[in-house]
């Protein structure tokens, strides 16, 4: 297991799914106390997703189809990442001062997928400059007091709903956009929100006896696509708690977000000046014994949107209705996994993300029918080459439900590799 995946959230996680992960670390320097080192992951995915016809009317666009009108079946194969992108990171640790230890880190997350245009329908090969994503760039303060992090690093609400899911390094559902230069989902959307990589000051108190919490002054998110102006911050927060009993592992969590922000005041504006709010809460355990690891994950909450965390104008913004009140938001994850062999793993997971209609919510052709109901099983095996490279093979089935009760489903596969250093 890379020793300094510990620094950074996503790839903490990395390390820990890998029952074979490498057990390796470039280091260069250590005179008088400095340090620099390196980890990352290659990860090269082929999938292919057959999607039922969009339904028709107007309805907000799916996450299942690729440009939100197809009036047939779909079929799409790509090959790129999953649901991480590859990451190579750098890490730098300073010399202990006054009983301190200090860290940055840097992690770059690209894409490997050439650009495929607009619709995703033709690839152009020309196309070939990825995405690449500056997701972590922060450094730590850590003391017998507890630890400081400053920089851009992963949020705190939901965010171990995410580590914790044993898609992270993985595929899991398939969208559109991942055939043209985007990573899959996961379970983003499909059991808990997408928390997001930010801006943020954060506080975390030291272990008593596996207890920590964290508090997290963030940058504000637009709540609704008329968001006038971002002028109060996004507070987020963490109880966590971790130990072992024996051959028993065990770990659970609660998590918790809040920001208001006012609306537009702009002629026709719905709610026009009055705030729009966020809240939230998050929660889950995980069980490791003999081999096999059980996971539930859930959160609820108003003005979060369906995709990721206070949506603001992503896909029409679902946080709120077009009456400019906020909606009710609600999903759970159910996982297990079992390690067969020491090289063998097979997984299953099952995941949901809803939201409540309003009262006096109208659709029609200027309001679209919107999202219900987001719902997606995942079917695993795994298998670890050596402490270096895994492969991965995954089946799909994903289906989206809206107001109406009009449905949309996709059979999906996958299979991948990774590289871990």
């Amino acid at each position: 297991m890379f020793k300094k995946a510990s620094i950074g959230a996503v790839t903490i996680v990395a390390g820990l799914a890998m029952a074979q992960s490498a057990n390796a670390e470039f280091v260069i320097g250590g005179e008088n106390g400095w340090q620099l080192t390196t980890d990352g992951i290659i990860d090269v995915f082929s999938t292919y997703a057959s999607t039922s016809p969009m339904p028709g009317g107007s309805r907000s666009m799916s996450l299942l189809s690729v440009g939100g009108t197809e009036g047939s079946y779909d079929q799409r194969f790509g090959i790129g990442v999953g649901l991480l992108p590859s990451v190579i990171a750098f890490n730098v640790k300073a010399p202990t001062v006054n009983g301190i230890d200090s860290k940055v880190r840097i992690g770059i997350y690209p894409n490997i997928q050439n650009n495929t245009g607009a619709t995703g329908s033709v690839g152009n090969r020309f196309e070939t400059s990825p995405s690449v994503d500056f997701r972590e760039v922060f450094f730590t303060a850590k003391g017998k007091y507890g630890e400081l992090l400053a920089g851009r690093a992963l949020n705190l609400f939901q965010g171990k709903n995410i580590l914790n899911d044993m898609t992270l390094l993985t595929s899991g559902t398939i969208p559109g956009n991942a055939f043209r230069g985007g990573t899959t989902l996961g379970h983003i959307g499909y059991g808990y929100l997408y928390t997001n990589f930010g801006p943020q000051i954060r506080y975390t108190t030291p272990d008593f006896g596996g207890v920590k919490f964290a508090l997290e002054v963030a940058e504000p998110y637009k709540i609704s696509v008329d968001t006038a102006k971002t002028n109060s911050p996004r507070i987020e927060a963490e109880l966590s708690y971790a130990s072992k009993f024996g051959e028993t592992s065990v770990q659970a969590w609660m998590s918790g977000l809040y920001q208001t922000a006012p609306r537009s005041t702009a002629v026709g504006v719905a709610r026009a000046g009055k705030d729009n709010e966020s809240i939230g809460g998050a929660y889950g355990v995980v069980v490791n014994f003999g081999g096999i690891s059980l996971m539930g994950s859930g959160y609820g909450g108003k003005g979060l949107g369906m995709v990721s965390a206070q949506d603001g104008d992503f896909l029409g913004s679902t946080s709120t209705d077009a009456n400019g009140k906020e909606r009710l938001h609600w999903g759970y994850l159910v996982q297990a996994t079992y390690q067969l062999t020491p090289t063998w793993k097979l997984g299953a997971n099952y995941g949901q993300t809803r939201q409540e209609k309003n009262d006096n919510e109208v659709y029609n052709d200027k309001n679209p029918v919107v999202m219900k109901n987001q719902e997606s099983a995942v079917f695993s095996v795994t298998y670890n080459l050596n402490k270096f490279i895994q492969f991965v093979g995954e089946y799909i089935y994903a289906q989206n439900t809206w107001q109406d009760g009009a449905k949309q489903h996709s059979n999906q596969f996958a299979l991948g590799t990774m590289f871990y250093w």
